[in-house]
Order: C-alpha cells, then structure tokens, then sequence
C-alpha cells in the first residue's frame, strides 16, 4: 500500500510538471515505474501465497513471480547507477558539458537499462541459471541452491553478481565519493564567505537525497544477499525458514522508501502532494455532501 500510494505521488507530480521536469530527474521517474511494477506484479502473489501457507499457481506462476523480481530489481539497480553517474557530471561538470545531457539522452539511457535488465532476466528461461522457489515456500526467485553443484549455474551467479552487483554498487559509491570531495572543495573555496549560494545548497541536498536513496535500496539487499549467497554454499536446511523470510520481506520494503525520501527533502514535492491531498478532499466533499444543491456556497468554498 505505501509503495503503491507513494509512487503514485512521485508519477502523479512527474505527470503535472511533465515539461518542468529537467533531464536527471527522468531517471526518478523511472525509478518509480521499476517500484510501482514490482509492487504490483508481485505483490499481490506473495500475500495470496503466505495467506495460503503455500506458493500458488505451480510452476508458472513460480517462473513469473520470479522473473518480474529479477527485471525490476536489475532494473532498479542500473537506474541508481546511472542517477550516481549522472549526478557526478552535474556536479562535477562545467555548464556547457551539463547542456549536453538531454532528455533525450537519458531516454536512450533508460531503455538501455530496461533491455539490459530484460535480458538478465530472460537468460534462466533459455539455459543458463534457473528459477525456482524460495526456501521458506512461499515466494520465488533465482534458484540459488542448485547452483553449488552446478557449473553452468555456478558461472551465471558470479556473472550476474559482478554485473549486475558489485560493479554498479562500486560505481554508486565511487561517484558519490568524488562528488562529496567536490562539494567539500568548493565549501572551502566560500568559507570566508557570510552567505553560502543557494546553487551550492540546493547542489547539497540533491546530493544528500540521492545518497539516501541508493544507501537505503543497498541496504535493504544487503540481508537478502547474504544469505541467498549462503544457500549457495551449504544447504538451505542449514538456515531457518525465519532467518530466510525476513530478508526476502525487507527486501521488498525498498519500494516504498524513496517517496518519503522526496518528501522530506523536496519542497516541489511537497507542495505538489498537497494538491493532490486538497484535489482529493475537494472531490471526497463534493460527491458526498447532500445538501451541496442547498448551499453551493460550502460547495464553493471547499474548492
């Protein structure tokens, strides 16, 4: 519910300010689609499954549920990615290099990043890696446990992990790293200065948002891969069924962090899900006021 009403927010506002909207900030509403897909594609599935006490739909489902993790999860990374990467030109860039990058430059961006996360995921379906259910039962994913005695397998994990993992996680922090060098030279350069520019501020608490959103998407998969990487190794009985739920569950709580991240640190964006919570009142009050034909002064009041 939090990430669905959440993301509907960010699109909703992204939808308004349509042509306002600056080329980097394309990257967040994509974000928000990788989230509100994976909410909704596989949400729905896992509620059924643990209310049930067993996965649902067979196979099928299994491969489905599966698959749409791993679009959305890749796709999810690689646009945090390519918001650290993008985030360093701006900052680190000179005006005339930040022109060049254009909304139709990130476009290119983002399907890039779609057909790269499309084809990790269509990979187990033709041979190389599997799907199959988690340990606990009642939720599917990469079939780690079957990759130890497996060497096709086994190269799929260590591909998929370097790729897909470790070098956009290095890149994320690399790039965050020369950009708070950047920004601690550049406050050196005015500390004899009364008055911070306001370029310089606001320069900040972009940075500081985006660092939050990658720090807390890492930091939710962080459990989750360490112990799919332990089940590789040794048997899945040797965890219990608890100890790999949890982190599966915290796991899918990413989605909803990053529109509470905005509306902490965007003042656009807080203003903007205030119209939308007074659009709604008003339209909550209009449809259900009786006496509106009576009075259409309260009608005209509450607008």
């Amino acid at each position: 519910i939090l990430t669905i009403l959440g993301n509907s927010a960010v699109l909703a506002t992204a939808a308004k300010r349509c042509s306002l909207l600056k080329a980097p900030e394309l990257l967040t509403v994509n974000l928000a689609v990788a989230d509100m897909g994976m909410a909704l594609s596989m949400y729905p599935l896992a509620i059924a499954a643990a209310w049930s006490h067993a996965w649902l739909g067979g196979d099928a489902s299994c491969v489905y549920y599966a698959l749409m993790g791993f679009l959305f999860g890749v796709c999810s990374m690689m646009t945090l990615c390519a918001m650290a990467v993008m985030r360093f030109l701006v900052t680190t860039s000179s005006k005339s290099s930040r022109k060049k990058i254009t909304k139709n430059t990130v476009c290119m961006l983002i399907a890039f990043i779609w057909l790269y996360s499309l084809l990790w995921a269509i990979l187990p379906l033709v041979g190389w890696g599997y799907y199959g259910p988690e340990p606990f039962g009642i939720s599917c994913t990469i079939a780690w446990s079957k990759f130890h005695n497996s060497s096709n397998g086994f190269s799929f994990i260590l591909s998929m992990f370097l790729l897909c993992t470790v070098l956009p996680a290095l890149t994320i922090v690399a790039c965050y790293l020369g950009i708070a060098w950047k920004v601690h030279k550049a406050y050196q350069e005015i500390q004899n200065i009364d008055r911070i520019p306001n370029a310089a501020k606001l320069e900040k608490k972009l940075t500081l948002m985006a660092v939050l959103i990658s720090v807390a998407f890492l930091s939710s998969w962080t459990p989750y891969a360490a112990a799919s990487f332990w089940s590789i190794f040794n048997s899945s009985d040797s965890l219990q069924p608890v100890l790999t739920l949890l982190p599966c569950l915290f796991a899918k709580s990413s989605t909803a962090y990053n529109p509470f991240i905005y509306y902490i640190f965007s003042k656009t964006f807080r203003c903007e899900v205030r119209k939308l919570q007074c659009c709604r009142g008003w339209r909550v009050r209009y449809f259900s006021s009786d006496n509106s034909a009576e009075n259409p002064g309260s009608t005209l009041w509450s607008g």
